[in-house]
């Protein structure tokens, strides 16, 4: 014999809330696929992002309590994968003494390999992580919940009691990561302008925070414009390589002539129509675009989605205005809802919609996982 062995680490780290109630799983296997080693725990309240990287350490750690001499690592976390092979740097302070910790671990290997894979092929690891946090929380699982049956035919009575979920589509809406504009405070429309370095960072971040909300999103819808995109795929690739489709009519708001220019450069150049498009949403920009035309169109494209994606988790990746309006709309509110929300570059609001048209908004404008 050689004297060497080699074995796979498959890990993945969780949290319910980002940050909130995290747990990590990892699973040591040898070569033709069985089991040697699991761990497993909860981690209190902690980022997802956190909880992945400890499951890293402790397979590291399992498989040199195995004297493993090479290590072959799998995992669906695209941040910690590209992290720990060098291809991304480590913008989190947060993260660094972790990935610290498994580069001391790695070093103690012949040779260590990191590899992405799908969520569905890291499902043991997963089950330890959700294992951890459901035995952290004791959790009872939701089909033991009651259930009331109604009549075939009646609205669904108005209640303070939280819906069951079981047949609600769940929407993650996504405002794109900061582009140049962005931070220029600019009009950005139909321009298609990339995220900066920044914006990267942010759309990574939010990636974590639409894990820990769900790990079974179906797909990804975004905006055809570069920079919703881009965030749809960082989204894309952490909750475990789903479907990236584009959605033209996400696409934002055409400002026409005030595409580029600040809130004050066109107060001063076009202040009637300013005042105009400011107190109507029947009312365009100079070759531009209303607010009601923009929001029949993301009608039309949240009427698609819930058709073609019934009692799912679908993520929407969008502009300031059609997620606006869509908010707008699920909240009943006025149109001067929409010049009294402010939504954050990479934030993350979260919708729920039933059969029946009821709807429960969850959360506006999440930023937490932008700190």
């Amino acid at each position: 014999m050689s004297g060497e062995l080699r074995v796979v680490v498959e890990a993945d780290g969780g949290s319910r809330g980002n940050p909130g109630p995290a747990g990590y799983g990892a699973v040591v296997k040898d070569e033709s696929g069985e089991v040697l080693l699991e761990r497993y725990a909860g981690l209190g309240t902690t980022t997802n992002n956190v909880a992945e990287y400890s499951g890293l350490i402790a397979g590291l750690r399992a498989a040199a309590e195995l004297n493993a001499t090479r290590v072959d690592v799998r995992m669906d976390s695209k941040l910690v994968i590209e992290q720990m092979s060098g291809r991304w740097q480590i913008k989190n302070p947060g993260l660094r003494p972790l990935a610290a910790e498994a580069a001391g671990l790695v070093a103690r290997f012949r040779a260590v390999t990191f590899e992405w894979i799908p969520r569905d092929r890291n499902r043991d690891a997963d089950a330890l992580a959700n294992r951890a946090m459901d035995e952290a929380a004791g959790r009872v699982p939701r089909d033991a919940a009651a259930r009331v049956p109604q009549e075939k035919g009646t609205a669904a009575p108005k209640s303070w009691a939280p819906p069951s979920l079981d047949n609600a589509t769940r929407l993650i809406l996504v405002r794109h990561g900061a582009t140049a504009m962005t931070a220029q405070g600019r009009y950005s429309g139909r321009g298609d302008v990339p995220l900066t370095e920044e914006g990267e960072a942010q759309a990574m971040a939010a990636a974590g925070r639409v894990a820990g909300l769900s790990r079974d999103v179906a797909a990804v819808l975004t905006s055809p414009l570069t920079r919703c995109v881009r965030t749809g795929e960082l989204i894309a690739a952490e909750v475990g390589g789903v479907p990236v489709t584009v959605m033209d009519d996400l696409i934002e708001c055409d400002f026409g002539l005030w595409e580029g220019k600040t809130f004050a450069e066109v107060q001063e150049a076009w202040p009637r129509e300013m005042t105009a498009w400011l107190e109507s949403t029947s009312v365009a920009p100079p070759e531009g675009e209303s607010f009601q035309a923009v929001a029949k169109r993301v009608r039309g494209a949240l009427a698609k989605i819930l058709q073609a994606y019934p009692g799912q988790v679908i993520v929407v990746v969008s502009h300031v205005t059609p997620i606006k309006l869509i908010l707008r709309d699920a909240l009943a509110a006025g149109d001067a809802f929409l010049h009294r929300l402010f939504l954050d570059a990479a934030g993350v609001s979260t919708m729920d919609v039933w059969p029946d048209g009821n709807i429960a908004v969850r959360s506006v404008n999440e930023t937490a996982h932008l700190r």
